[in-house]
């Protein structure tokens, strides 16, 4: 059954969806690499495309930006649509001095600011961790390709503009970039008994003033969709 946010039925969606933040990056990865694609959301322009890659059918949806947005989704997919696994395909801003404009970055864990994780009710700080099945496969894929990647922990911001100038201290512990949705991705895959991965392209580096354009961060980061995408094939092997 379609969901407040989702026009889809069961069914319409696979079993691994990609989630780029831009809906538009979802139209351009699903017209780009799957064959036959057919869209099955368009609820609050956040589209959402399923066909197929090399034969395993491939889901793509945009989540928006921020720890809410991607908190809706990426729970719908995985609760009401039986959605296995969860790839977001997103940018970054890089906050360690050896991470470099346009570099994957694999995220192993993403630390937060938010306070998403309050709702669980532990008794503690809940670490968010990919899932070890993705992880794995997408490294294993980005060194095939002989891509320069960085495997280790993110920032999930929860705020674009930081009054408190506080990622020289986030570097300082070893943070690799910043980023704003995969913390919650991570807890919702957690709870739900799913996989997630977050693999992002180096947008820019706030802390050397170097950034790409609009268009590039739309549609011309195709290394991390390609990783994504053969990770996918993977996980269905």
């Amino acid at each position: 059954m379609p969901t407040p946010h989702n026009s889809a039925n069961k069914g319409d969606i696979a079993k691994t969806v990609l989630m780029p933040g831009d809906p538009l990056r979802a139209e351009f990865i699903a017209k780009t690499y799957l064959t036959n694609p057919v869209c099955y959301n368009k609820v609050r322009g956040m589209l959402g495309f399923t066909g197929t890659y090399k034969g395993v059918p491939v889901s793509v949806q945009g989540s928006g930006m921020g720890i809410p947005s991607i908190g809706i989704y990426s729970w719908e997919l995985f609760n009401e649509y039986d959605v296995e696994n969860i790839i977001r395909v997103g940018t970054a801003g890089a906050i360690a001095d050896n991470v470099n404009l346009r570099e994957i970055i694999i995220a192993q864990s993403a630390s937060t600011n938010s306070n998403y994780g309050s709702q669980f009710g532990l008794p503690g700080i809940y670490a968010p961790t990919a899932s070890w099945k993705l992880l794995s496969a997408a490294v294993k894929t980005a060194e095939a390709k002989g891509s320069v990647y960085h495997c280790g922990n993110i920032l999930s911001s929860d705020t674009f503009y930081d009054d408190s100038d506080s990622l020289g201290k986030w570097a300082k512990m070893g943070v690799l970039a910043i980023e704003m949705e995969s913390a919650a991705l991570y807890m919702n895959a957690a709870r739900a008994g799913k996989n997630a991965l977050c693999v992002l392209t180096v947008s820019d580096c706030p802390l050397k003033g170097l950034s790409t354009t609009a268009e590039e961060r739309q549609t011309s980061f195709r290394e991390m969709m390609e990783i994504a995408l053969e990770t996918a094939v993977e996980m269905a092997e």
